[in-house]
């Protein structure tokens, strides 16, 4: 059991306050804070302090696998480990976005390589041969538009927003299978001529403004409407704030979380989270970002099958470990709301992340506490480790290894 010292990563559309906040740190920070990354990706591994020194866990991970990994990790995995876990604090829109299959990302990485794409390139889209699964647990309010909405209720909200341009929109939605539909729709307007998108998006936000300004900001797709017009004013004249209303407008309360499987094209709108995903960096980008966006792979990953996006809640016995649910072979979710006559248990090898109050691990004779923000790495062949709240209202999450084949 080792502390584990997270990877910050700075991005424009980060928190100034957020992570300093969970952190302890001075706030503002000088530059956006958006990440705050504590697992073994190459791109950015977290640091095990080993008594006065840093090590990097990946480089621990692939100097003893089976140590930290354990037997029944690695022949299904490798000497890797297959998740990645995130502090996510999102002050402004995250880009429209999907992740591939696994199928899809050997297949796009074998493609790239053959290509002789560096892996650094900004015109990448498979930085790895991984899917990318993700769960997203909300640490405060959190926003998203997550999958694509029931075309009917699309209709509905083109009629509401009594936009005449929108109405040959609503017939191509009417007219064909939910899916075909939805493929051909968001194909025409991500793939609008600038002279074309430049009349409609206007037209639209100002159906927008005008049915906020009729109901009051309380009307049935209030949320949806005023994400349009925030989407436009951080990124002007994009065609995926077009693409923005025909996704799930989705909103998390603490504790709630949120599954993100393969082609849900998905963008992540403000709010601070736990975010868990597969230890990969692929990502197919369709609009709301100045990064490289590649429309063509996006619509070859993208599933256009309408979901009613099921906001996960986790369950589990009282005192105990509250599971979030997912198919996610690579990475399994608990959360400990711990008290002072609590002392739950967990194994390796997993991540365990103090998200509020603090808490003290025991570990045989080692002991570790964990303030806000803070977390440690339990190998596989550490004894099992004991947790306890040092504080009131103490939480902890626990990232682990999900289902292994037998």
């Amino acid at each position: 059991m080792h502390l584990l010292r997270g990877a910050l990563r700075n991005y424009a559309w980060g928190s100034r306050t957020a992570l300093a906040n969970l952190c302890g740190r001075p706030a503002p920070s000088a530059h956006p804070e958006a990440e705050l990354w504590f697992g073994a990706h190459p791109a950015d591994p977290a640091k095990l302090v080993v008594g006065d020194t840093e090590k990097s866990l990946l480089d621990v991970l692939s100097a003893d696998p089976e140590h930290e990994l354990g037997s029944a990790v690695v022949p299904q995995f490798g000497a890797r480990l297959p998740f990645l876990l995130k502090v996510l604090a999102a002050e402004e829109p995250l880009s429209l976005q999907a992740h591939p299959s696994a199928r899809q990302a050997r297949d796009g990485f074998a493609r790239e390589n053959r290509a002789k794409v560096p892996l650094d390139s900004p015109i990448r889209n498979y930085r790895d041969d991984n899917p990318k699964p993700e769960l997203v647990v909300a640490l405060d309010r959190f926003e998203a538009l997550a999958g694509f909405r029931d075309p009917r209720a699309t209709i509905e909200l083109f009629d509401a927003l009594d936009v005449e341009a929108l109405q040959k929109y609503s017939g191509l939605l009417a007219g064909q299978r939910d899916s075909m539909a939805l493929r051909a729709l968001f194909t025409t307007w991500i793939t609008l001529p600038p002279s074309t998108l430049s009349s409609l998006l206007p037209d639209v936000l100002d159906g927008c403004v005008r049915y906020l300004s009729e109901c009051r900001g309380k009307g049935r797709f209030a949320a949806e409407a005023q994400t349009a017009l925030e989407l436009a004013e951080t990124y002007p004249g994009d065609a995926g704030v077009l693409a923005s209303l025909l996704l799930n407008r989705v909103t998390l309360q603490p504790g709630e979380g949120l599954f993100l499987d393969a082609g849900n094209l998905h963008a992540y709108l403000r709010g601070m989270a736990v975010e868990l995903m597969a230890n990969s960096d692929n990502v197919l980008r369709g609009g709301l970002t100045p990064k490289h966006v590649d429309v063509p792979e996006l619509l070859r990953v993208l599933d256009f099958e309408p979901v009613t996006v099921p906001v996960l809640t986790p369950h589990g016995p009282a005192g105990g470990p509250l599971q979030y649910d997912t198919p996610a072979a690579e990475f399994a979710l608990s959360r400990f709301d711990l008290d002072v006559a609590q002392q739950p248990t967990v194994n390796g090898p997993s991540i365990v992340l103090c998200s509020a109050g603090e808490a003290e691990l025991v570990c045989g004779p080692d002991r570790l506490v964990l303030t806000r923000g803070s977390a440690a790495w339990i190998a596989a062949a550490d004894p099992v480790v004991t947790m306890s709240a040092r504080a009131p209202e103490t939480q902890v999450f626990c990232a682990r290894v999900g289902v292994l084949s037998v």
